[in-house]
């Protein structure tokens, strides 16, 4: 399909798409889905001023397509899954559904995901100090007794 068949609102869809990292395959079925159209890997590809097929991409494409990257980098906070609390609703879900169909091993697995999650396991956070930078508690050394074994032998001699 030439580009001249396109229209500006699938192209805009195209290049926004693109700049938030979809693959070309991706476009491709979402340009489908979304307006009906079947377009190639090859015509995505030439809005993508970062490729060599999207090089003499007209400028109106290429600053869009910079200002949507710009923003998809920038704030990821529209992004569902980079929340905690979305992370712990979909892992809530997935556990209710394995122990509903006698998956107790996954049901637990996804218990200490959550339990992982809440803790900061999956963060590069790390408090090193107490809370609030407060000094942690000194731990009390460890005492090991060992008794030493008697072969038989009197040792009161």
């Amino acid at each position: 399909m030439a580009d001249a068949k396109l229209t500006d609102d699938v192209k805009t869809f195209i290049v926004q798409a693109l700049a938030c990292f979809d693959t070309p395959s991706q476009v491709v079925a979402a340009v489908n889905q979304e307006f009906g159209r079947t377009i190639t890997r090859q015509n995505v590809e030439k809005y993508d001023p970062t490729k060599v097929a999207g090089a003499k991409v007209a400028p109106k494409w290429r600053a869009l397509f910079e200002a949507a990257r710009k923003s998809f980098v920038d704030d990821s906070s529209q992004i569902a899954i980079a929340h905690r609390s979305t992370r712990l609703r979909a892992l809530q879900r997935m556990a209710t559904k394995a122990e509903d169909k006698g998956n107790f091993p996954l049901a637990a697995q996804l218990h200490k995901q959550a339990a992982e999650e809440m803790g900061n396991a999956y963060t590069n956070k790390r408090e090193i100090t107490g809370k609030d930078g407060k000094d942690l508690p000194a731990a009390a050394p460890a005492v090991a007794i060992f008794a030493l074994p008697d072969n038989g032998r009197d040792t009161a001699a």
